[in-house]
């Protein structure tokens, strides 16, 4: 039973700073890429970032490029994602995913398992 579960979302004011984690079981950790991604209301959940199973290098957005950091401690089985700088158009709740297919990890249809999410809410 594969459990993905994401925290540490919560209400910021723009410019502000947060790390989201995102706890993996149930699977061998160190063997999947690990990716995070974020939906708001009425949109299409949009990629985020992605590292590879044994760490850098890492992949982003360009809209969030410069401003967040993925990383991920495989001791630990969670994934990580630093986020500075936020802006208000970062509202969303994030999703961690794990893809052990080969694809493109930029495509939601890469990841075999998601988590629940964790709202971030950015405010101005």
């Amino acid at each position: 039973q594969v459990q993905l579960v994401e925290s540490g979302g919560e209400l910021v004011q723009a410019g502000g700073s947060l790390r989201l984690s995102c706890t993996a079981s149930g699977l061998s950790f160190s063997s999947y890429v690990m990716g995070w991604f974020r939906q708001a209301p009425g949109k299409e959940r949009e990629f985020v970032a992605w590292i590879r199973p044994s760490g850098p290098p890492a992949y982003y957005a360009d809209s969030v490029k410069g401003r967040f950091t993925i990383s991920r401690d495989n001791a630990k089985n969670t994934a990580y994602l630093e986020m500075n700088s936020l802006k208000p158009e970062d509202t969303a709740r994030y999703y961690c995913g794990a893809s052990s297919r080969w694809g493109d990890y930029r495509n939601v249809q890469s990841y075999t398992y998601w988590g629940q999410g964790t709202q971030v809410t950015v405010s101005s």
